[in-house]
Formats: structure tokens, C-alpha cells, sequence
């Protein structure tokens, strides 16, 4: 069973952020970077049904150069190969564009299950894994809590609204979003970070893939800090009356209790 991982790396979760000279997206320079969440427990999905049905884990990674960083924590943890699209600026690209390059790079390796995380901690536009399931031509399901393999298909557990769920028997290929907190995090080991260090890593370029127009079919006008206000707002009446619609104001629309 052939499994292809997609992952990215984005800015740490605890970074300091500040707003670029452009306006147009935050300034990365003295970041410290991380593998997206959502994507590290693809990730765990992956190796874990491998660990339950044979074959291999490949990661693939549409990022800058320093995401080989990422991609070896990922080959560390047990993906037996990677794949890596280099892209000096991969934010310039939509998720159409980025799934296109995507698709190509994955056409001569024909997955059984392709995993992406839900979405990306950084724009979380969470539209990359369906549109890449599209341009593949394979089935998809996103919100995904739990795989089963059958004999030729896959069972999978969607998460929906208000607590439900959905259960879904899909063919084989497929692709799936996965939800964070499917499952545990594995940490890598010491002797997988020492063989992680003899594993392939294919590197591409853009230019070098037959991804047809990627140019962004979207753009990024501006980012900016959420603006800061004071309010101060006084209750009349008894003071058990005001006790009810401070409480009422901190559950309804402060949403704190």
C-alpha cells in the first residue's frame, strides 16, 4: 500500500508575529518553523496504517528550502521517502496552484491513499486536499477521525456538526483530510533520525513540473493585527440585577464562562 503524505511547513505556533513592509503577509526572517499539525497527524495516519498493512509512507512537501528541515522530521518518524517541490515563495501560490504542482509531481506515482491535514495553521484556506483530489481524479472525504482498510476499499469516520458523525465506505485510491487529534503524535527516535539522514528526498522545482497555469487565482490585498478597542459599559439597577447581565455579557458575547 502506497501512502503519500502532504505536508507543510508554517510558522511555529507560539511565534511573535509582525506585519511584512508589503502589507501583504507577515515577516518571516527570524521565525522559528514547524511541521503544520494537521498535516503531522496525516502524517501519523500514514504511518500507522502502514504498520498495519505493508508498503510505504512517502511525504511530499510544496515549501522553501527550508522545509527539508520539516521533511526530515517526517522521514525521522518513519516516511520511508519524501518528495520535495522548492519554491522560494510557495505563499505566492493559491491552492490551486500549489495543488496543481502537487498533482504533477505525483504522477508517476500512482498512491493508494494520499493524506493531507484538514487545513494549514498559517491560511488555513483548507481547500488544497479536495481540489488536489479533484485534479487526481480519486474520490475524497475531509474531517477525517478514523481510517479502517477492507479488503479493496477504505471505511472512515467523518466528524460533522454538534457531535455527530458520519461513517463512509470509500474505493480505493482515495484521498482524505485528516482532523487533528485522530490519534497520538509519535516522537522520532534516534535511530530514526539517524536513518532519516540516508533516505531519498526527490527535489523539484516548479519550472521543472508539467503543472500547466499556476498562476494565483486569488490575492492577498493586506493582513493586519486585530484592532484593539476599549469599551466600558456600566449595568443599572440592583446589584443583582447587574450580576445577571454582566453574566449574561460574559457568556453570550465574551464567551468566557
Amino acid at each position: 500500500m502506497k501512502i503519500v503524505v502532504a505536508i507543510k511547513q508554517v510558522p511555529a505556533r507560539d511565534s511573535q508575529l509582525r506585519i511584512a513592509s508589503s502589507g501583504q503577509w507577515i515577516d518571516e526572517e527570524d521565525l522559528t518553523h514547524e511541521i503544520n499539525e494537521p498535516d503531522a497527524y496525516a502524517l501519523e495516519e500514514g504511518l500507522q496504517l502502514k504498520e498495519k498493512h505493508g508498503g510505504e509512507v512517502v511525504a511530499l512537501c510544496f515549501g522553501a528550502a527550508r522545509a527539508a528541515q520539516t521533511i526530515r522530521e517526517a522521514l525521522a518518524k518513519g516516511a520511508d521517502r519524501a518528495i520535495h517541490i522548492e519554491e522560494d515563495n510557495p505563499g505566492a501560490h493559491d491552492p490551486l496552484a500549489a495543488a496543481r504542482l502537487m498533482a504533477a509531481a505525483l504522477q508517476s506515482e500512482s498512491p493508494d491513499l494520499v493524506l493531507t491535514g484538514l487545513q494549514s495553521d498559517d491560511l488555513g484556506y483548507g481547500q488544497t486536499g479536495p481540489i488536489l483530489a479533484e485534479l487526481l481524479g480519486l474520490p475524497h472525504a475531509t474531517i477525517i477521525m478514523e481510517v479502517e482498510k477492507l479488503d479493496a476499499s477504505i471505511r472512515v469516520k467523518r466528524e460533522l456538526e454538534d457531535g455527530w458523525f458520519q461513517h463512509v465506505e470509500m474505493p480505493l485510491p482515495a484521498l482524505l483530510t485528516i482532523q487533528s487529534g485522530i490519534s497520538k503524535l509519535r516522537y522520532a527516535t534516534l535511530m530514526g533520525i539517524k536513518k532519516a539522514k540516508t533516505k531519498e528526498i526527490r527535489r523539484l522545482t516548479p519550472e521543472s513540473l508539467s503543472a500547466g497555469n499556476t498562476a494565483p487565482s486569488i490575492r492577498l490585498e493586506r493582513v493586519y493585527l486585530p484592532e484593539r478597542a476599549k469599551n466600558t459599559q456600566l449595568f443599572e439597577g440592583t446589584p443583582a440585577e447587574a450580576a445577571a447581565k454582566l453574566v449574561e455579557k460574559l457568556k453570550f458575547e465574551a464567551r468566557v464562562i
